[in-house]
């Protein structure tokens, strides 16, 4: 197919991916809302973080699969079971009488979400000609705009109105409109046609992507583990079973740092880390050591949505001009100084709105960073290995999320604890995350500089956001 993203041949596909982002968006603003009053109702709070871990964990296998299932099968099955799953975790979530099945529902959720983030990457790898993916990647980012301005706000009226269960039940019917909308597109692409034979199969994929799985939840429990001796035997074991299922997730070279495409995926895991490590704890910030209202705490989260937005579109002329590393490392350093910026807001002689600014400046660092780094996934993609770089980028995006909200949730227990005062523990939490912002900066030194001349993108590709959060 030619034309651009919104030629008649692929209009459709455009607004149904945009769709089923916009959708996926929702659910990942409006369900970390409601989830303190679902808890009022049905109680378990000490189950409270498992809605959370569920989800990312199971999200990682979905990744995985998905992103294998399209590259052998095409990306319309993958994106059916995708959207079956995605809408039953919420149906699940939404009938719950419990927390353990809320817990249920988020488990299965999470397993579609990670094949539909997964496939609207491999669709747009596959289905858009090179000069149409630059603007495909920022349309998909623009997907989180709205979601991010009134996702909140509106997943609160509609349980202080008709019930938090139908945040949940009502997102259920346009995510299952979209994916009729995108199917009928995606299944006509077929298999992809491969110019070299899987190291892996599709059995030993799916238990690197358990052994992953199972080796993060190793590392993030011995976070929050009393004893030093069995912290440091979580560590040994979660790090080995995570690093022997990276080595066969993630393009050769990736743990060692090696200069090209490993260092893409690399940067993707530093940006998420340093990123949402600390965008995590900016409302807590804002409302507990400040003594801001919860809508100023929620504020600079918007303010950050916009402006990743806006870095995506920027990242749609530097791909036209060729700029490819420049504006990976610029992004990394925006990041690293909003990061600066927004820890100002801890000296109680700041205005509280610096938290908005900084977080402003460290968004639109992610608008040019992350998009530039899935263009750049897609560009050096081996012909038919689309699915596995989709399921590469969004791995060390979930990955970085998980881990930096789990280290700085570690840190900010220590307050809980006594052994630090909050102030002083959110300032470690901010120190932490500048570090891998300038870890990022420094790797994003070792990405492609610019297009690969005579990559093998440009012989056979067609062509925050990932879907689960921007």
């Amino acid at each position: 197919m030619t034309g651009g993203t919104w030629a008649p041949a692929r209009r459709l596909l455009t607004a149904g991916l945009i769709g089923l982002v916009t959708a996926g968006a929702f659910e990942g603003m409006a369900v970390p809302t409601v989830l303190p009053a679902l808890v009022t109702e049905l109680g378990g709070l000490d189950l409270y973080g498992w809605a959370f871990s569920a989800f990312w964990l199971t999200n990682i296998i979905g990744i995985t699969l998905a992103g294998s299932d399209a590259d052998r099968r095409g990306p319309g099955r993958a994106l059916a079971i995708g959207v079956i799953l995605f809408a039953s975790g919420m149906l699940v979530s939404g009938l719950a009488d419990g927390m353990p099945q809320v817990i249920a529902g988020r488990a299965i959720q999470g397993f579609g979400s990670g094949a539909l983030g997964s496939v609207v990457y491999a669709a747009i790898a596959r289905a858009y000609p090179p000069s149409a993916t630059p603007r495909m990647i920022a349309l998909v980012s623009s997907a989180w705009v709205v979601p991010g301005l009134v996702g909140p706000a509106l997943a609160g009226a509609v349980t202080d109105t008709i019930g938090w269960r139908w945040v949940f039940l009502g997102i259920v019917p346009p995510v299952l409109l979209m994916g009729i909308a995108v199917y009928p597109q995606l299944a006509r692409l077929g298999a992809a046609e491969r110019t070299s034979v899987p190291l892996r199969s599709d059995g030993r994929r799916a238990a690197d992507a358990v052994r992953l799985a199972l080796g993060s939840t190793l590392l993030l429990a011995a976070l929050g583990i009393g004893s030093v001796l069995a912290a440091l035997g979580l560590l040994a074991v979660g790090g080995w079973l995570a690093a022997g299922a990276l080595r066969h997730l993630l393009p050769p070279g990736s743990l060692r740092l090696a200069r090209g495409r490993p260092s893409v995926v690399v940067t993707v895991f530093a940006i998420a880390f340093a990123f949402f490590g600390t965008e995590a704890f900016v409302p807590l910030t804002v409302v507990e050591v400040r003594g801001g209202s919860v809508t100023l705490g929620g504020l600079a989260l918007s303010a950050a949505a916009v402006t990743w937005t806006v870095g995506s579109w920027l990242q749609v002329r530097a791909a036209a001009a060729g700029t490819r590393r420049t504006l990976v490392n610029a992004g990394a350093a925006l990041i690293a100084a909003g990061i600066v910026v927004t820890a100002g807001v801890l000296l109680p002689g700041a205005p509280v709105g610096v938290a908005a600014l900084g977080w402003a400046i460290a968004g639109l660092g992610m608008g040019l960073a992350y998009s530039m780094l899935a263009l750049l996934m897609l560009e050096t993609a081996t012909p038919g290995e689309e699915g596995f770089s989709s399921a590469a980028l969004q791995l060390m995006f979930t990955l970085g999320t998980a881990f930096g909200a789990g280290i700085g949730g570690a840190i900010v227990a220590l307050a809980d604890s006594g052994t630090l005062d909050l102030p002083p523990a959110l300032g470690l939490v901010n120190a932490v995350m500048f570090i891998a912002g300038l870890f990022a900066v420094a790797i994003s030194l070792r990405v492609p500089r610019s297009p690969v001349t005579g990559a093998p993108r440009g012989t056979m590709v067609p062509a925050r956001i990932p879907l689960e959060h921007p």
